[in-house]
């Protein structure tokens, strides 16, 4: 049996965790165009004392490939993320691959983090070129041998489903997902290509649809239990 107190308790724990769950799926809705993004869920479950509590998770599935002729652009066609770091010094790890040269010549980020441990590409090279396997070439013109210029690295983890969100798109490490594991050997970069987001609008769209129409089942009942709870005050009174 619960009192009064216990069931408004619950309620507002409940609804807290309803809430939560509901600003995940606002999110992966507002970066349903951002290149690279991965899905985060809130998987709710009801303990055995009637609360409700979640476990956060990255979706990895793959996003579509798209041809857009950049050749800054870089796919990833296959698992894994590719190291950048800030100027810092902070490393992260991303699936965003929509890159620029920056002001130094390096290969970065959007947002200016260094690609693997920093490929600087020549300010006049008639063009460079992305291989499969990360490798970085470039041409002095076009019929000359191409120079390396670097390898941008592809990384894995244990349990990359654990691997924690961060801001602009970048995922760090954590204790369940393992520290990252250097791939070597693989044909997983696709350059003039980039990966968009796994985000399913339509499941979103539902999700969020349903869980509002839940938050307000939920308050309605709590302000039906607390109008009963300040009857059984006044009746005592």
């Amino acid at each position: 049996m619960y009192s009064m107190q216990g069931i408004v308790r619950k309620s507002v724990s409940n609804v807290t965790t309803q809430f939560e769950k509901l600003g995940y799926v606002a999110n992966n809705l507002a970066n349903m165009n951002t290149k690279g993004y991965k899905t985060v869920t809130f998987e709710q479950m009801l303990n055995e004392d009637g609360y409700l509590t979640g476990a956060i998770r990255t979706e990895t599935r793959q996003g579509s490939i798209q041809v857009t002729s950049n050749p800054y652009d870089v796919a990833i066609d296959g698992t894994g993320y590719i190291p950048v770091v800030s100027p810092e010094g902070e490393v992260a790890y991303t699936r965003d691959g929509a890159f620029k040269q920056g002001k130094d010549g390096y290969l970065v980020t959007t947002d200016d983090w260094i690609v693997g441990e920093g490929i600087k590409i020549p300010a006049n090279c008639y063009k460079f070129e992305i291989k499969p396997n990360g490798e970085v070439y470039s041409y002095d013109a076009a019929n000359t041998k191409p120079k390396k210029l670097g390898t941008i690295p592809l990384v894995r983890f244990a349990s990359q489903e654990n691997l924690e969100q961060r801001g602009m798109n970048k995922l760090v490490a954590t204790a369940d997902s393992g520290d990252p594991m250097l791939v070597r050997n693989h044909n997983c970069f696709c350059q003039n290509n980039i990966e968009n987001s796994n985000t399913n609008i339509y499941s979103s769209t539902s999700d969020m649809l349903r869980l509002n129409a839940s938050l307000l089942a939920s308050t309605r009942m709590m302000k039906v239990v607390d109008d009963m709870y300040n009857k059984a005050i006044n009746i005592r009174e």
